[in-house]
């Protein structure tokens, strides 16, 4: 925004389409801007992937560069995708040490980003359904031709993002649970927290929440949060102007304009 000439709204809805490189401030006009992330992603990022690691099966290459585009926020499994693969584009050829070795190269070119999942209760690292997430939007925009451009998930991504940037190791965690079924039986039950950010001896606990038009909603979003029983900040960020403020459980609700917009917040 200290380079940016409009106000925070128009400024959130730029970022979020065009991403943050900094020669997109000085382009002119949508269709200038597009061009531009097309051509840099085509000639700087997959020529560099192609030369550096000979990849043969370049159309399949791109086509799970897509996916992985399509898929931000959500759990990714090399398995899955292999099997997608298989059953959808007929092709046998693409397994899953093929894709991981594949999304490997995606993060070696800071295309993308890994998060792992954290155990929050349990404190340990889980080796599955990792996500992932573009280090720029608007390549990520480019990739799709702009055609899934949902506010919600990429307001998730920009979060991600933002907390890099501050210096935190960003991990997606969960919390377990035991709630009984409709047959009165004991079962377990897996909630996510979007966020664990830890810098230090800092950590915090981050829900991105793009709408929380009623209560139920809101009870929804804090759910996972409720259930962590250390002392560490938890913070659901929504995705309009607001106050900041707490609520009778010592959760924190703030604003994705406050949020990005001042990066001292999260100590307020």
């Amino acid at each position: 925004m200290t380079a940016y000439n409009g106000d925070i709204v128009d400024g959130w809805q730029e970022y979020y389409t065009y991403g943050g490189l900094p020669k997109i401030l000085s382009i002119k006009g949508d269709d200038k801007k597009t061009i531009y992330l097309r051509n840099l992603y085509r000639t700087v990022y997959l020529s560099d992937i192609y030369d550096r690691h000979n990849i043969e099966n370049k159309a399949e290459f791109e086509e799970l560069v897509r996916i992985l585009a399509s898929s931000v926020g959500s759990p990714v499994n090399p398995t899955n995708l292999a099997n997608t693969f298989k059953t959808v584009k007929r092709l046998n050829n693409i397994t899953d040490k093929t894709i991981e070795t594949y999304v490997g190269y995606l993060q070696d070119a800071f295309l993308i980003e890994k998060s792992e999942r954290y155990d929050i209760k349990g404190r340990k690292y889980i080796g599955t359904t990792p996500k992932y997430y573009f280090k720029d939007l608007g390549l990520r925009n480019a990739i799709l031709s702009f055609r899934q451009t949902e506010e919600n998930h990429l307001m998730e991504n920009i979060i991600y993002n933002e907390m890099l940037y501050r210096g935190f190791l960003v991990d997606v965690g969960n919390v377990y649970i035991r709630v009984k079924n409709e047959k009165n039986e004991w079962q377990r039950v897996t909630l996510e927290v979007d966020f664990v950010c830890n810098l230090g001896s800092r950590r915090y606990y981050l829900q991105s929440a793009y709408r929380l038009p009623d209560e139920d909603k809101m009870q929804q979003e804090k759910r996972s949060l409720i259930q962590i029983s250390d002392s560490f900040k938890k913070i659901v960020i929504v995705g309009e102007r607001m106050k900041l403020r707490r609520d009778d459980s010592g959760i924190v609700l703030m604003g994705i304009f406050e949020f990005l917009a001042n990066k001292n917040i999260l100590d307020a």
